[in-house]
């Protein structure tokens, strides 16, 4: 059989234990003093023992020793009735209500087209080009031919051979790039936060990993102080990318509604555990996730 207690209740049996522990001394200690009170020499003048042992207390009236049983007994219910509640004491964990934001993350994000300054103005035209005139007297420099004609007494020299150094060899080929693995934004089986991995229908897959992970930012995330006091509410959508291992990488936030909500977000989406990687035809690939947080005042 199940039983189950909550903490409050332990709290107030706990308590009622106590002040019935205390007010159960103030009287045994309230009738004492009155019995010592009363004149027990008078009484017990006359009256011998038949042992020591029996003579241990003087006045049997004001004998503590008698009651030990008595509060023997009291102490082992209290503490069996405490060692159960200990034992039974069930605490479970918040629960936070996501349903209203599950159909949320299939939203496309729609882009600020950014303002582009105005064209500068065409430059103005060439000017047209400038005809010059010719003159008329135009000198022309006569030139005169050397005879460079070879006879047979006429020694022809070589000229002298100039010995050219050997070019250098040439530099070493750049080590290729490596290619960036591609990056999908549709794949065949979508990355799922991790806590789902026992549900085989896809659908519900789907619907129980959006679930955790709402679960897990609406849990950890902190209302930035000056969006409170300023009453600034929105969504603001991270971009990250889910790696063939399931880490996240990349974290990008895409829109910002100002006041610490956009840094917020990040540091959640930072926190995430290792997700169950997306897959296309069968190999895990490096899937973008766009993920949009709801700020609301209430």
């Amino acid at each position: 059989m199940d039983f189950e207690v909550s903490g409050s209740l332990v709290v107030l049996i706990s308590m009622l234990i106590v002040v019935l522990t205390v007010a159960l001394i103030i009287i045994v200690k309230g009738v004492y003093k009155k019995r010592s009170e009363s004149n027990l020499t008078a009484k017990h003048a006359g009256t011998t023992f038949g042992s020591p042992l029996e003579g241990r207390n003087k006045y049997p009236e004001v004998d503590t020793f008698s009651l030990g049983g008595t509060f023997k007994n009291y102490g082992i219910l209290a503490s069996v009735i405490l060692m159960i509640l200990a034992f039974s004491w069930t605490q479970y964990e918040k629960v936070i209500d996501v349903s209203g934001l599950l159909g949320t993350l299939d939203e496309e994000i729609e882009m600020e087209t950014p303002r582009t300054a105005e064209p500068p103005p065409p430059p103005p035209p060439p000017p047209p080009p400038v005809i010059q005139e010719v003159p008329d007297d135009i000198s022309v420099e006569t030139v005169i031919q050397q005879d460079q004609s070879i006879e047979e007494e006429s020694q022809v020299v070589a000229p002298p051979v100039i010995e050219k150094a050997a070019p250098p060899p040439p530099p070493p080929p750049p080590p290729p790039k490596e290619e960036e693995e591609e990056i999908f934004k549709v794949v065949e089986d979508q990355p799922a936060f991790p806590g789902c991995e026992n549900v085989s229908d896809k659908a519900e897959k789907k619907k129980c990993a959006e679930t955790k992970m709402l679960q897990f930012i609406y849990s950890n995330i902190k209302y930035p102080p000056i969006a409170r006091e300023n009453g600034v509410e929105g969504t603001v959508y991270v971009k990250f990318v889910v790696e063939k291992d399931g880490s996240i990488t990349a974290p990008e936030i895409v829109r910002d509604i100002g006041a610490g909500c956009g840094d917020e977000a990040l540091r959640v989406v930072k926190m995430m555990p290792k997700w169950e990687p997306g897959k296309q035809r069968g190999r895990a690939v490096r899937v973008q996730f766009n993920l949009p947080v709801k700020y609301k005042l209430e």
